[in-house]
């Protein structure tokens, strides 16, 4: 009996879903098979596939043949890479423990890869989900920043200074200004005195008491 590692159509119309199986070469596609040992989900970005690669590399020593799209799903899950090194074990090229270091260095870098990908799609379908939220989009004009001067110590001092001079300068010429119209008072009171006195004198006028 050939066994042939190939997928099952499951899912509904337009929303497929496959069965990834070990089955006998002559069963139908959606008929009969040995062991079920993974699913692969197409509609995701990227892929979903849960496989169990114990089981797959089993059926592969064993001599199962995959199909086109089982092996490509192999390669991506490591287990070809994987029976690879295992021959070169069996042939005393490299170590077991060789071998392992090797599948689980590809794997770690393959499952970094795996989670830039998914980052990257994420940020993309956050973008896209902002771009048809409905909303009205506003343009906001950048706003020009203004420079900053930073005053030194000196400039503070000269300013201070300034202030200092200007209000002596104003208090000076207040108290020069009360002066000047004091002694004008004064000067114009004594003429007036004066002069009311010449005439009462002279009987022109009665003099007040």
């Amino acid at each position: 009996m050939a066994v042939k590692l190939r997928l099952q159509r499951r899912g509904r119309k337009a929303s497929p879903f496959y069965h990834i199986v070990a089955a006998d070469s002559r069963a139908p596609r959606d008929g009969r098979f040995i062991e079920k040992i993974g699913t692969y989900n197409p509609l995701t970005v990227p892929a979903t596939i849960d496989l169990n690669n114990d089981r797959a590399f089993h059926w592969l020593s064993t001599g199962a043949q995959p199909t086109d799209t089982v092996r490509s799903i192999l390669r991506h899950k490591g287990v070809l890479l994987q029976k690879h090194l295992e021959t070169g074990v069996i042939k005393g090229s490299i170590t077991a423990d060789q071998a392992t270091e090797k599948l689980t260095a590809w794997m770690e870098e393959k499952e970094g890869r795996l989670s830039k990908r998914r980052e990257a799609v994420t940020v993309q379908k956050l973008k896209f989900k902002a771009q048809i939220d409905g909303t009205a989009k506003i343009k906001v004009k950048p706003v020009e920043e203004v420079p900053v001067v930073e005053e030194t110590a000196e400039a503070v001092a000269e300013e201070t200074t300034e202030v200092a001079v200007a209000e002596t300068t104003e208090v000076a010429v207040a108290e020069t200004t009360e002066v000047a119209v004091a002694e004008t008072t004064e000067v114009a009171v004594a003429e007036t005195t004066e002069v009311a006195v010449e005439v009462a004198v002279k009987g022109d006028a009665p003099v007040a008491e």
